[in-house]
């Protein structure tokens, strides 16, 4: 089994002496980038930025684009803060932090479950340094309870606080839970997770606050664009239509025979949507 290392790369200043590891690409054919797309990522054992979106961001880089892949506070190479704020409202701060010590100035979010409700924040709060919004599943769209009756949230829980420790099995049974078809889970996959996962504090999760943010659906003024796995076990696909009807520029993609992942399940239908959406050409 070859199991690939998560790689290292810079770190930016985001306050309170945090810091926020991060991979900043540029176009593959270099020049002046078309635009500046930052990935965000969700809030799985082990998660990270290069680790989510490392079939992604590529694609956007051959496309013109340059890419920021960031590791949010508590994971990856990022600060874990013990007592830290894992809030919504705390994490789109550092984002926003990092953005601007990136000297990218208005930029596309990409967020991905945790990493989508994250974005929706900043698009609210700090709509100046937001042009386009892409959502896969995002969270904060829902109240508490809806969440933890969810499979694949009732999952991850067990697995960060069994009395047995985090193991290598556990996290398959996450991580096998985010896909429609499990058989794409890989060991090297879950190695490549685990050697982060045992390094974060499990205040990660018992401190993670995640807003309802339906109601704020309709101040979001950027253009949007969302995708959603029928089979999502962590964020309910009901959530598709809540994009769908109360974000005024939106359009929502609904895929069959998906889970969570979105990206990793259907990389080509993911990667080609975003680009065409932020090439403009999408309709």
């Amino acid at each position: 089994m070859v199991v690939e290392a998560v790689p290292e790369a810079k770190y930016a200043d985001v306050g309170d002496g945090l810091s926020m590891h991060y991979h900043d690409d540029g176009p593959a054919e270099g020049g002046v980038a078309k635009g500046t797309v930052v990935f965000i990522h969700g809030s799985g054992p082990g998660a990270s930025g290069w680790s989510n979106f490392k079939h992604n961001y590529p694609v956007l880089n051959d496309a013109g684009y340059r890419t920021l892949v960031p590791d949010t506070l508590g994971y990856g190479y990022s600060s874990m803060p013990e007592d830290g704020d894992y809030g919504l409202a705390n994490l789109a701060a550092r984002y926003a932090a990092l953005i601007e010590a990136a000297g990218a100035g208005s930029v596309t979010l990409v967020g991905n479950s945790q990493g989508g409700a994250i974005a929706i924040r900043m698009a609210l709060e700090y709509p100046q340094l937001v042009d386009k919004l892409v959502l896969m599943a995002p969270g904060g769209l829902e109240q508490r309870e809806v969440y933890m009756e969810m499979q694949g949230i009732q999952a991850m829980v067990k697995a960060f606080f069994s009395k047995s420790g985090l193991t290598r099995e556990s996290m398959r049974g996450v991580f096998e839970l985010q896909l429609h078809d499990p058989s794409k889970i890989t060991d090297a996959l879950i190695e490549e997770r685990y050697q982060i996962a045992v390094t974060q504090p499990k205040t990660v999760i018992s401190k993670m606050k995640v807003d309802n943010q339906e109601d704020r659906l309709s101040e979001i003024a950027c253009p949007v664009l969302c995708f959603w796995g029928v089979d999502d076990k962590f964020c309910p696909v009901s959530g598709a239509m809540k994009v769908a009807t109360r974000c005024k520029r939106s359009r929502t993609v609904v895929i069959s025979a998906c889970g969570h992942w979105v990206m990793v399940e259907y990389p080509e239908l993911f990667n080609g949507t975003l680009v065409r959406f932020l090439d403009g050409t999408l309709g």
